[in-house]
């Protein structure tokens, strides 16, 4: 697991954008696991700012993102269906056929799992997988609990999750109770993983997943075993790695 430590949240979004336009270039037809959230906006506006400056293309990428909100329509301004679209596939030039995103309001679910796990399995799984991580160590919505699922599916989410949602939302009763999600299973498969946090609300997670072992208590710690992990923090978030 490589560490680096960044001065700001603007300089964790240069570097993060500096490490995935130069693996495109390496890769140019790569798959991508995509986050949303607060914390990977500021690498997709460096990203955009260097398609449009002609120094990456992503015309030839597949991308899939790790979750969405269940159940909620793709027209709802808080899906991440739209935040992909308004930060990501739009301003990147993503063609429409390789962007991939959970369907947040299926007829069948489970049916619905399976599906999106069977495209990734079809494209060859990511090449690198982008994620950011909770407050309480989940990555994707794969929340803390006694055991975790390996594949695509459908996940309730903890009281933490659902109160650090409702920033996003005009009222505490429109934030969605559960999400589809890759696994830890679909997550760990990837090439390699890029894993981002800013702020110290995340300091304790970090901590969690670099420092303590590995347990289903903290899903990200499940990265330890992962061969290819590059962890990018701003001072904030790399707080408990500089104590004791």
């Amino acid at each position: 697991m490589k560490i680096v430590v960044l001065q700001d949240y603007s300089s964790l979004s240069k570097h993060a954008a500096a490490l995935v336009s130069e693996f495109i270039q390496r890769r140019p037809a790569a798959v991508l696991g995509l986050a949303t959230g607060s914390t990977p906006l500021g690498l997709y506006r460096e990203l955009a700012g260097m398609v449009r400056r002609g120094r990456v293309d992503f015309g030839r990428v597949t991308t899939f993102n790790l979750d969405e909100y269940y159940p909620i329509s793709r027209t709802n301004p808080q899906s991440y269906y739209c935040y992909m679209r308004r930060h990501f596939w739009g301003p990147l030039g993503i063609a429409p056929g390789r962007a991939h995103i959970p369907d947040g309001n299926p007829a069948d679910a489970a049916a619905a799992c399976r599906d999106y796990e069977l495209k990734i399995r079809r494209a060859g799984g990511m090449d690198l997988q982008v994620l950011g991580i909770g407050i309480n160590g989940h990555i994707g919505f794969n929340e803390p609990g006694p055991r975790l699922t390996a594949e695509t599916h459908l996940a309730s989410l903890s009281p933490e999750t659902i109160s650090a949602n409702s920033r996003h939302f005009e009222k505490a009763a429109d934030v969605p109770r559960s999400a589809i999600t890759m696994g830890l299973g679909t997550i760990m498969r990837a090439r390699e993983v890029l894993l981002l946090a800013s702020g110290k609300s995340k300091a304790r997670a970090i901590g969690e997943t670099i420092r303590g072992g590995l347990t289903t208590a903290v899903p990200a710690s499940l990265l330890q075993a992962h061969p290819r992990v590059t962890v990018m923090l701003d001072r904030e978030a790399a707080l408990c790695l500089r104590r004791g």
